[in-house]
């Protein structure tokens, strides 16, 4: 029965114009990819790149991977690091625009403060170790009862007002407030915390791409983050609670615990990374729904189809664009692609995505497409942490909303405005009508 109805929503996701494409950006590949005309529907454009020039030399040396073969290959090669200070030609660069930071803060912090998203091993390991074992499956599905509360509670304001921007009435609550109740943050704190996050979101762009303004911006958002934590901090060790923080501050293993700067530092990695990514993931996947009401139908008759859904959305409209991997040795890639030592190497996953040596039909939404081994996120000892909570509050938050509707629309005639992040791709802002069911 599933299979059945999932034929009815097997479509064609491309709505991107080829002979649009062909007469519209024409700069350098890296280049190309950053320019605002491409942020509404890339899309055409990594086609183009896979099926023409699936390795490409860009900027700075650079290669730029769309194969999905090639991508995997750097995501798991041992010699592919994410830490730009080890790079012979950015390294300068990034310590630079680290002691700037660190400048900025002003604070004597007690061990480095960088996320570990952005260290290699040993270090990584030991780090996303500690934070993993207070990060767990087990903690993440006890979330559940408490994300549908407040998917259903967020539908009840929607609901009443009938037309919505499902972004900020939706999509960006519902992780914030998960994640701010993980970590036991007090709600008259989170408006604060979508402007300093905003911020940091554009600071997760590679360091040689952050404009001086904004790596300015980032540096007077982490301050805010720092002094925020530190109180919080200080109060959990006098009186700890069940929450992720009190967890976090207390982790242990094998006599090491988190330093104050990598407490600090992966505390806002959790609230950045942890929210930014769901939210576009949840905006994309409800422009889909007012695309496609054949998906909305199927939803309504087999909603079990949502983790499908959600995969595929997570395929097709990913909210990380591309992760960059820098060449601390040679990287052998496979089919005689070779990143050279201190080269960079960028990995376009929504290209990697549609490989049709990979994925048959490519184009096509299917939620029913088993495997789905799709790169959104990552691979390799960096893969995504939060991807099971990720899934989880958009699983409910989608399937709230269809429960709960009986259409969900958008005026086609509405423009749509993206946000001018590089790495993180989603919406400013959708406003969909809902009728209630």
């Amino acid at each position: 029965m599933m299979r059945t109805l999932a034929s009815l929503v097997v479509v064609d996701v491309r709505d991107g114009d080829e002979a649009a494409f062909a007469t519209g950006p024409a700069f350098e590949p890296l280049i190309a990819l950053f320019a605002p005309e491409l942020r509404a529907d890339p899309y055409p454009y990594f086609e183009q790149l896979l099926a023409d020039r699936p390795v490409i030399d860009g900027a700075f040396g650079s290669k730029v991977l769309s194969r999905h073969a090639h991508c995997m290959a750097l995501l798991r090669h041992r010699g592919a690091s994410v830490d730009a200070t080890r790079s012979e030609r950015f390294g300068a660069l990034a310590q630079a625009r680290r002691r700037e930071l660190q400048d900025h803060l002003g604070l004597e912090i007690e061990g480095e403060m960088r996320p570990f998203l952005f260290m290699d091993p040993p270090d990584h390991t030991r780090l996303r170790g500690l934070v993993g074992k207070a990060f767990t499956p087990k903690r993440v599905q006890l979330l559940e009862p408490s994300v549908r509360t407040i998917a259903n509670r967020l539908l009840d304001a929607a609901l009443e007002q009938g037309t919505v921007d499902v972004v900020s009435s939706l999509a960006y609550p519902l992780p914030l407030s998960v994640i701010c109740e993980l970590l036991g943050v007090p709600d008259d704190a989170r408006p604060q915390f979508k402007r300093w996050s905003d911020a940091l979101a554009r600071g997760l762009d590679p360091e040689f791409l952050l404009p001086p303004d904004q790596a300015a911006e980032r540096a007077e958002a982490m301050r805010g983050f720092v002094e925020f934590f530190r109180e919080l901090i200080a109060a959990r060790r006098r009186q700890p609670r069940d929450d992720l923080l009190s967890d976090l501050v207390t982790v242990e293993e094998h006599g090491e615990r988190l330093s104050e700067g990598e407490l600090l530092s992966t505390l806002i990695l959790l609230l950045v990374a942890g929210h930014e990514t769901t939210v576009n993931l949840i905006g994309n996947a409800v422009l889909l729904l007012t695309r496609r009401p054949e998906v909305q139908a199927a939803l309504r008759a087999e909603p079990g189809l949502v983790r499908g859904v959600v995969e595929e959305v997570l395929r097709l409209d990913p909210p990380v664009q591309l992760t960059a991997r820098f060449a601390a040795e040679d990287l052998d890639l496979g089919d005689g692609v070779v990143v050279p030592k201190g080269a960079i190497a960028i990995a376009l996953l929504p290209a990697a995505n549609r490989d049709p040596e990979v994925f048959e039909h490519p184009r096509q939404f299917d939620p029913c497409r088993e495997p789905n081994p799709h790169l959104s996120f990552g691979f390799g000892i960096h893969h995504c942490l939060g991807a099971p909570l990720a899934r989880l509050e958009a699983r409910i938050a989608l399937g709230t909303l269809i429960e709960r509707t009986t259409s969900v629309e958008r005026n086609a005639d509405d423009a749509l405005r993206y946000k001018e992040n590089i790495v993180l791709r989603g919406l400013e802002r959708l406003d969909v009508a809902l009728r209630a069911a």
